[in-house]
């Protein structure tokens, strides 16, 4: 495929110019004119720097294309080289415009690469608003594309494209949360878990929205490269290293809607940072200045959850960021979380995630990713 340098010196404030970054053949840049990185750079022990095709068309959401992008563009000045050749592709190798009106450049069409004897290391489809015309023209070429690829991605409703073409039959997806129903409906060989922030299953890596796909470009470096380099990547970025995919897309507290009654809304605002304090309808209440009755009916009524169901919400997230962030005990995390025993945590765990908190620690983090830490908002 035909590439051609394209050098915008963006990273000067976050990283000092070294002489390795000064040679012009392993120095990588992108404008909004994307174009590839070029290939002749030595990668250690890699015969080639990766290359990533960026699918991309009209009415796509500009973010979900600029932050995996400019996550991968940055490792290759970490690494004083090209470890990453990123390359756009639309439907016609047209110019396209994305969601909010900015027209983007791009070198390829999806044919080409399609047909073209290079392969592809990573293939990312971006998400947006698809329209039936968008959506065929893109399908048509994803199955080839696919094929050429070590490994296929969506952000976004790109995993309804990947979808319609017939590429995560069989396995396990997400998406933005506002589109989780409509994939598992249309798609019904697709198993969707709603809420993640991405799903890794084999090849396919697919991802919620906007900035969760920043997270799936620090997972696909960390995959490549190791935690040290995608921890650098993250603090240039000012973003937690690495958001593990099983946290949910949607806290607790922006599920249940904010009270109308001032008092009300203070007590919700209060309980997710002191939930080891007694949190009974009647404590709540008294803090409310309310009768219990009186706060129980209003709660349920202004927030669309009862008292006891919010508060469960809230423990349930909290335990679950500490079994992915930290190697606490089951025991000391149930009492963090405000219950008792560690049999209290099993019970509610079995009751609304099917699972256990060993099984769920097993399955969402990594030797490698646990630190001990206090509970803290990601």
């Amino acid at each position: 495929m035909p590439r051609r340098d394209s050098r915008v010196p963006l990273r000067a404030a976050i990283f000092p110019p070294r002489a390795a970054m000064r040679e012009p053949d392993c120095r990588h840049g992108h404008a909004l004119i994307v174009a590839a990185t070029r290939p002749d750079c030595d990668d250690g022990g890699m015969p080639a720097p990766r290359t990533i095709v960026f699918v991309a068309y009209e009415g796509m959401q500009l973010v979900e294309l600029a932050g995996p992008m400019d996550v991968f563009g940055f490792v290759n000045a970490v690494a004083e080289k090209t470890r990453y050749q990123l390359v756009t592709a639309s439907p016609q190798g047209r110019s396209i415009k994305a969601d909010g009106g900015l027209t983007i450049a791009v070198e390829h069409s999806l044919h080409d690469l399609a047909t073209s004897a290079d392969e592809i290391d990573t293939l990312m489809v971006v998400g947006g608003w698809i329209s039936g015309p968008v959506s065929a023209e893109v399908v048509r070429e994803l199955p080839a594309l696919a094929r050429k690829s070590r490994r296929v991605t969506s952000v976004c409703s790109g995993a309804l494209l990947l979808a319609a073409a017939g590429l995560l039959d069989g396995y396990r997806a997400t998406t933005h949360w506002g589109t989780t129903d409509r994939l598992a409906r249309t798609y019904p060989r697709v198993t969707v878990e709603p809420d993640r922030i991405y799903v890794h299953d084999r090849n396919r890596w697919t991802s919620a929205g906007v900035s969760a796909g920043i997270d799936l470009a620090l997972a696909l470096v960390e995959d490549d490269h190791g935690r040290e380099m995608a921890q650098q990547i993250a603090r240039a970025f000012v973003v937690f290293t690495r958001r593990a995919g099983g946290q949910a897309q949607v806290s607790a507290q922006l599920r249940a809607q904010p009270a109308r009654t001032p008092a009300i809304r203070a007590v919700q605002q209060w309980l997710p940072d002191h939930l080891d304090d007694d949190l009974a309808v009647s404590a709540l209440a008294q803090r409310a200045g309310m009768s219990a009755r009186h706060f129980a009916r209003a709660f349920r009524i202004e927030t669309g959850t009862t008292p006891a169901a919010f508060v469960e919400d809230l423990r349930i997230e909290a335990a679950r960021r500490l079994l992915e962030s930290t190697e606490l005990t089951i025991t000391a995390i149930a009492r963090a979380v405000g219950y008792r025993h560690g049999e209290t945590l099993h019970r509610v765990f079995t009751r609304r995630l099917s699972t256990t908190p060993e099984r769920y620690r097993q399955h969402f983090t990594t030797s490698a990713s646990r630190t001990v830490s206090p509970m803290h908002n990601s």
